[in-house]
Parts: C-alpha cells; sequence; structure tokens
C-alpha cells in the first residue's frame, strides 16, 4: 500500500516567506519578471516585500503579495503578446 502524500498546492511562485527574528523581518517577499543583467547574472524586474505588521497579519500580506504578482504578471502578459503582434 502506497502512502499518501501531500499535495503541493499550496506552493505559490515567485512568493517567498521571511521570518527573520535577529531583525524582526517578517514577511512575504514577491519577485517577478526575471531579465538578464550585462554581467550575464539574471535579476528580478519587480520585487517587493509585505510585512506582516504592515497588513496586518500573516494572512493578509499574504493575500496582498499574491494581489500584486497577479498585477504584475497581466501587465507583463499584456506587454509581451503587444510586442509579438507588433513584429509578425
Amino acid at each position: 500500500m502506497r502512502k499518501k502524500t501531500r499535495s503541493r498546492s499550496g506552493r505559490r511562485r515567485g512568493i517567498s516567506r521571511i521570518d527573520q527574528p535577529s531583525t524582526r523581518t517578517h514577511g512575504w517577499f514577491v519577485r517577478a519578471g526575471f531579465y538578464t543583467r550585462s554581467d550575464g547574472a539574471s535579476a528580478p524586474r519587480h520585487r517587493k516585500f509585505f510585512g506582516d505588521v504592515t497588513y496586518g497579519g500573516k494572512r493578509r500580506a499574504l493575500k496582498a503579495a499574491a494581489e500584486y504578482l497577479a498585477i504584475v504578471t497581466r501587465v507583463r502578459k499584456k506587454r509581451v503578446r503587444s510586442v509579438r503582434r507588433a513584429a509578425a
């Protein structure tokens, strides 16, 4: 009999949790739209931190982070489509 594994549906691509008690930093960090810099390294085009205290708790901060990520990716997809249409 196989052991049931937990699904990974809770994983949020582009959103990371930061808990650093030494600096009293607790919140969610969003990174999206990576690009290649002139030195060959990649870096996120959009990045933003959503602190628990600022947004009124862990869940509200996560909700704000998810909304921001959705907006950034929606805008990014529109730009890519318009560039492809102009090139064709």
